[in-house]
């Protein structure tokens, strides 16, 4: 890892065990919990170039439009000259309100007598209105700054390109060109499968907006996120012994190549944190025989560079393995990343009216932390917790409900706080 400094870019690990099977393949869990290094005072930030693109069909009226667009107003207020944005709306129909421009007072200004004219009327073509701001913003996209897309709706998409895998596909690739996306969904009739899904895969946030009133709040925080970044890019880069299979069990897109595996985990803002969990399955080897997996990091700046880690495995009889203590801390993490995932499965199954599917998800689930619960008062309790809330599965669910549920495993597969905020490390004087 990189120096003790609070201040600087830090990459620790924590694994659950030492030692593994030398007669058949074991599983291990790794944390890799990455700390973005806080901003400097006086610290030029790097410029942004955003597209606020806005969802005005007709169930964008009840005042969710107008906040919307005075939401947008306040955001554009708070950028810099150096900076570019762009406005698009779109309904069954697309319209640049705002074409790329740089933040100028005077392009501030005149965006904002532009947003007045913009009223609720017609369908949803999501895809569209989100395809045209990606445009503007990959031909003014700044390869020093932060590009990045804002899609706000509150319906599904029933226009245009309306696959929820496509559209995760075009954020995908859109992402590798440098732009991301992130995506609010307002009430309780947008598709959060389909809005999760485009901003896990454009390198970007999900946000479950419950009513209007926290339009503001919600974009405000995204933007202002935007304006602290102080790493770009960055990717956990993993070597590990031949023969290892790995997955990534958070929501962190993971490419995998023989023996090596890259995270990519996007921007981080000054002073976040992020954990990263791991399953790693080992081969059989000798005993006391040991074996290495690598940790690194790397972003477009350097600012994680000589960031680095690792995880040491032993190969031991069985009887040693069977007594080795376990890490609490490794434990929870991936306990609770399980939790969420089986959360998310069941809100899906939920709505398919496979009751049964949902009750079970998450009660298997359950059992799988009782495997190796012991007497940890957190694992035994978010155990009984599954278990409970598996009856509730076990019947329609409101819909406001399900995307709460769903909100909140995406918040913790993501490492975001209860608000989609990210998590930052405690000041000196809170440790």
């Amino acid at each position: 890892m990189t120096s003790n400094d609070d201040k600087t870019a830090r990459l620790t690990i924590a694994q659950d065990r030492p030692l593994i099977r030398s007669r058949w393949h074991s599983a291990r869990f790794v944390v890799a919990r990455v700390t973005a290094p806080e901003a400097e005072a006086n610290t030029a930030r790097p410029a942004v170039n955003l597209a606020f693109v806005i969802d005005r069909s007709g169930s964008m009226a009840n005042g969710r439009l107008s906040l919307a667009l005075q939401a947008v107003q306040e955001a554009i207020g708070r950028l810099k000259s150096q900076d570019r944005f762009s406005v698009v709306v779109y309904d069954n129909e697309i319209e640049t309100v705002v074409p790329a421009t740089s933040a100028t007072p005077s392009a501030k200004a005149a965006a904002v007598e532009h947003l007045r004219t913009v009223h609720p009327r017609g369908s949803t073509n999501l895809g569209g209105g989100w395809l045209k701001g990606c445009e503007h913003v990959a031909a003014e996209l700044m390869e020093e700054g932060v590009n990045r897309v804002l899609l706000l709706t509150d319906g599904l998409a029933n226009q245009g390109i309306t696959d929820p895998d496509e559209l995760a596909r075009h954020a995908a690739e859109l992402r590798k060109r440098g732009v991301s996306t992130s995506a609010f969904g307002v009430g309780d009739h947008f598709n959060e499968v389909l809005l999760q899904g485009m901003s896990q895969a454009g390198g970007g946030q999900f946000y479950d907006i419950a009513t209007a009133e926290q339009i503001r709040d919600h974009i405000e925080s995204e933007v202002g996120e935007t304006l602290e970044v102080v790493a770009r890019d960055v990717r956990l880069d993993i070597m590990f012994p031949k023969g290892t299979r790995f997955e990534s069990l958070g929501a962190f897109q993971a490419r995998v190549a023989g023996d090596r595996a890259i995270v990519d985990l996007g921007d981080l803002v000054s002073g976040q944190e992020v954990e990263v969990p791991l399953r790693f399955s080992f081969p059989i080897g000798a005993e006391g025989e040991s074996i290495t997996a690598m940790f690194g990091l790397a972003d477009k700046g350097g600012v994680f560079q000589g960031a680095t880690g690792r995880a040491s495995f032993e190969f031991g009889d069985d009887h040693a393995n069977d007594i080795q203590p376990r890490v609490t801390e490794v434990d929870r993490v991936v306990a609770e990343v399980y939790a969420a995932r089986a959360r998310q499965r069941a809100v899906e199954l939920n709505r398919r009216g496979d009751f049964d599917g949902a009750r079970e998800a998450l009660r298997s689930t359950a059992r799988r932390i009782r495997m190796y619960v012991a007497d940890d008062p957190v694992l035994l309790g978010l155990m009984e917790q599954l278990v409970r809330e598996s009856e509730m599965f076990h019947r329609v669910m409101a819909e406001r409900s399900r995307k709460e549920h769903y909100a909140m495993s995406h918040r913790r597969l993501r490492s975001r706080d209860f608000e989609g905020k990210a998590l930052k490390r405690a000041p000196d004087a809170l440790r």
